[in-house]
């Protein structure tokens, strides 16, 4: 059984201006440190993009490409994705079939949002995840801020088990690969 890298949502609109993600920098960096190793291990890396009407994330668009900064390479693979879960109605479980691989790792945009989703779908769907608790991000909702979503998020979905998977939440200096 093998591991592969899920980064979701890393894109241009979600990393500049008005909806720029807490500590994003940053956020980019602990990614690009992440997916350096794990190319080097030969782990899968499954770049991951959500697309929907409007200017904002419109296929294509300069807002839908990933952020500046973000390192990818050609082996790395992508997914279109229009909904917050990165399963539903894509390919990512052909790319990641479950007799194939038992791990994924998670990291990217937003928390509350498409990680959040995306982490709970795979959990339900039988994998082992880890949730890289230093390399996701969100903006503050108004009623919580930022560091506040992502602190909570890291201690729920902790506590989250299924009847046969797991979710470890790690700081990516820590995660095996």
């Amino acid at each position: 059984m093998s591991t592969a890298l899920l980064i979701i949502d890393v894109q241009h609109a979600l990393c500049t201006g008005e909806y720029e993600c807490f500590d994003i920098k940053r956020v980019i960096d602990t990614i690009n440190d992440l997916s350096t190793r794990a190319r080097a291990a030969n782990i899968p890396v499954i770049l991951i993009q959500h697309e929907e009407e409007g200017d904002l994330l419109k296929y294509g668009a300069k807002g839908w490409q990933l952020a500046d900064g973000l390192k990818t390479s050609p082996q790395d693979l992508r997914v279109r994705k229009t909904t917050p879960d990165s399963f539903y109605q894509t390919y990512l479980q052909k790319l990641v079939p479950k007799d194939d691989f038992d791990r994924l790792i998670i990291c990217g945009l937003q928390t509350d949002y498409c990680v959040n989703a995306t982490v709970r779908q795979a959990l339900s769907l039988g994998y082992d995840v880890v949730l890289v608790a230093d390399a996701h991000s969100t903006i503050d909702n108004g009623t919580m801020s930022a560091e506040d979503i992502i602190a909570e998020h890291n201690k729920d979905l902790a506590h989250l088990t299924g009847s046969v998977a797991r979710i470890d939440v790690m700081p990516a200096s820590e995660i095996s690969l």
